[in-house]
């Protein structure tokens, strides 16, 4: 179920009172259920809705962790905020995961790069093209990146460019697998059923094998993708996340 306006709070109040202890493992956690229920309304940073800015401790109807909690279960009437069917747990990893956007806000600032220079980094020296694609250009062996700007934060996918293995999401990674016969490759899944599985190995071609044909197969730990910390200054950096930060898939075909 997709969220419509997950905090349209009320009253004022410019900053939220602490009032629980998370864990990393809950803000991890917290995060996949906002990605999944609230990112499309409010956004990766939350601040799609007036006045509401997660990542600056905005709220305007918000004093503790339980209010929120509260109106993530039972929604504002009248106010286009609907009431979720969550348990009090799952309501509780979200407040875990917009209370991380608050204290990881100011590590790092799209404002710093400039757009325009990171999209000629991207298309030539980053070479990214030759995995990813945007608007229609480039390569599908990586994620689509039209609009990663939507749902990304500029920090993580500044992490992402020096730090690739940090975090990766299950359907960006690779599969490395071995045949009864012995051949061992590496590739992409794309889909399984009770007998087969499909696969797109590194030139973009689709593998279809038969279950019965496979020895093993397993999740690769390491990210297909290379650090781009020792390749581009820290101003080249800026500059790819401020272009890859204003993707928004407007022009997604």
């Amino acid at each position: 179920m997709r969220a419509v306006f997950f905090l349209g709070f009320v009253s004022a109040v410019s900053t939220l009172v602490a009032q629980h202890s998370f864990t990393p493992a809950d803000v991890e956690n917290g995060g996949r259920v906002y990605r999944g229920n609230c990112l499309n309304c409010h956004g990766p940073d939350g601040d799609f809705i007036p006045n509401v800015d997660f990542s600056h401790g905005k709220f305007l109807r918000a004093v503790t962790d339980d209010d929120i909690a509260q109106v993530i279960i039972h929604g504002i009437a009248g106010a286009g905020m609907p009431a979720h069917n969550f348990t009090q747990q799952q309501a509780d990893l979200v407040v875990a995961y917009v209370r991380s956007l608050a204290m990881s806000a100011g590590h790092y600032s799209p404002a710093a790069g400039d757009k325009t220079r990171g999209k000629a980094i991207v298309e030539s020296k980053g070479q990214c093209l030759t995995c990813h694609r945007i608007s229609g250009n480039g390569s599908r062996v990586g994620p689509d990146l039209s609009d990663i700007g939507g749902f990304r934060r500029a920090g993580e996918l500044a992490q992402s460019l020096v730090e690739p293995d940090a975090e990766i999401a299950p359907e960006n990674r690779f599969f490395r697998v071995v045949m009864r016969n012995g051949t061992t490759f590496t590739a992409k899944l794309l889909n399984q059923d009770t007998f087969t599985m499909q696969f797109m190995n590194p030139n973009e071609q689709l593998v279809s094998l038969q279950k019965s044909d496979i020895r093993e197969y397993t999740f690769l730990s390491k990210s297909p993708m290379p650090s781009y910390k020792d390749k581009l200054s820290s101003q080249e950096l800026a500059d790819v996340v401020s272009y890859l930060i204003s993707l928004k898939g407007e022009d997604k075909p």
